[in-house]
């Protein structure tokens, strides 16, 4: 079984991976389980009003979990896959919890082949907090996580500057991350 088949496995039986992007570690588990989002939240300490992004391998599955109008579609086609959070209203097939009562749900799609290929054999999105206690910094190195989990897809050291999250239901940058600058000049052509 190779790894990627592993971490599959862990994640039908609503456990926790630890898996590589091409920014830093995520921790992820299935996003359509409460029981598995609920373990994501005891895991790193995180307050239960406060959301969780996920991450899904393709515009397919992103269109299948939120809503998606035209300029977002625009947006979406410029910039992911890639370093970038996008925030939609969430689609009701995702547990609640994960919007953090606000209704939207923050997406990455990974450019990263590995964790790309587990959601894709998964067939459903995983949860794309950072692998790192709530309010640590993110983790860029397998041997710096310090949360419980049951695997870990060990892809070396990874560049570490988080992504930008951009709000498309209000047009604007919530967190700064790589890339941002070329994010903020396509939200001003929205205008």
């Amino acid at each position: 079984m190779s790894t990627i088949e592993h971490a599959v496995k862990v994640l039908q039986r609503d456990g926790i991976i630890v898996y590589p992007t091409e920014t830093v570690y995520g921790l992820g588990a299935d996003a359509l389980s409460e029981d598995a989002v609920m373990k994501i939240y005891e895991a790193k300490g995180r307050p239960l009003g406060k959301p969780i992004s996920i991450a899904v391998s393709d515009t397919d599955m992103l269109r299948a979990v939120a809503v998606v109008d035209d300029a977002a579609e625009a947006f979406i086609h410029r910039f992911l896959p890639g370093p970038v959070t996008v925030v939609l209203p969430a689609k009701s097939c995702l547990p609640e919890m994960l919007t953090g009562g606000t209704g939207l749900i923050g997406i990455r799609m990974p450019a990263h082949e590995t964790a790309v290929r587990i959601i894709e054999l998964l067939d459903a999105p995983i949860t794309a907090t950072s692998a790192n206690l709530a309010g640590d910094a993110p983790v860029t190195r397998p041997d710096e996580v310090d949360v419980p989990f049951d695997l870990l897809v060990d892809g070396g050291e990874l560049p570490g500057t988080p992504s930008t999250v951009v709000d498309l239901t209000t047009r604007s940058i919530l967190r700064k991350g790589k890339g941002w600058e070329a994010v903020e000049a396509f939200l001003r052509s929205m205008a």
